[in-house]
């Protein structure tokens, strides 16, 4: 059963305003994750033509994006992979953190993706969560 909203509804609805809106702090990988999702499994990506030749029965399949953000694409093999490490997992509960940095500090760290997320990953292995 397909769902009655999915995200590309979403981001075909409201993106352009959201770009528009944050124009300058929208990088070009996220509204090309954007524009992939929109379009995934749409005509515009092309597609082929299934036929049964035992009914006659004749669907369109259109193609996906393959992007790595993408709900449609990569939804069951996140669910496989989830599966595949939950024996890994230690029998206590785990807890998501998010924060929020300061304004002064977020417009930088927005443009320097790549050096925020090396000190956050090289801070979370240096420092294990202890239980």
């Amino acid at each position: 059963m397909l769902p009655a909203l999915e995200v590309a509804d979403i981001f075909r609805r409201y993106g352009p305003a959201y770009i528009q809106a944050h124009e300058g702090h929208l990088g070009r990988v996220e509204r090309r994750v954007m524009s992939a999702i929109e379009l995934c499994r749409t005509a515009a990506l092309g597609g082929h033509v299934e036929g049964c030749r035992s009914c006659g029965v004749v669907r369109v399949a259109y193609n996906s994006c393959r992007n790595r953000h993408c709900p449609k694409c990569q939804g069951a093999v996140a669910r496989d992979w989830l599966e595949a490490r939950s024996g890994d997992l230690l029998p206590v509960p785990y807890f998501h953190v998010v924060f929020t940095l300061p304004a002064e500090i977020a417009s930088i760290a927005f443009q320097n993706k790549k050096v925020v997320g090396s000190i956050r990953n090289s801070v979370y292995e240096a420092q294990p969560m202890q239980v």
